[in-house]
């Protein structure tokens, strides 16, 4: 959550599915920690969490699957660098063609907290 504070993005409430993980008491602590509002998506409609699934399918075929990685770590090691390219610079077509930073509100002295 920090790092979308540095963009100066509150998040207020969480949408999951209804896995085990979900539904945990350590989960539900968590969120209320946080004071999220937790939603859950509608049993066997997955159109409700749909932008999830098509990021996690973008995540697999460009980041996971992309290229032959020798150990899970080296893996894991481009997964930031990937995240990083996926949301300030790789065009989206839903958003046309641009990346999904352009969203952010920018402070008035245009610099990101993140970046400060």
């Amino acid at each position: 959550l920090r790092y979308y504070r540095g963009l100066g993005i509150r998040i207020t409430r969480i949408m999951t599915d209804n896995g085990v993980c979900y539904r945990s008491k350590r989960f539900r602590r968590l969120v209320r920690r946080l004071g999220l509002r937790h939603l859950w998506t509608k049993p066997y409609t997955p159109r409700t969490n749909g932008k999830a699934e098509r990021f996690i399918q973008t995540s697999l075929r460009e980041w996971a699957y992309a290229c032959s990685y020798d150990t899970s770590e080296q893996r894991a090691a481009h997964l930031l660098p990937w995240l990083h390219h996926y949301n300030w610079h790789r065009p989206h077509a839903s958003l046309g063609y641009l990346p999904p930073i352009s969203r952010a509100p920018l402070p008035l002295n245009n610099v990101l907290g993140l970046h400060s």
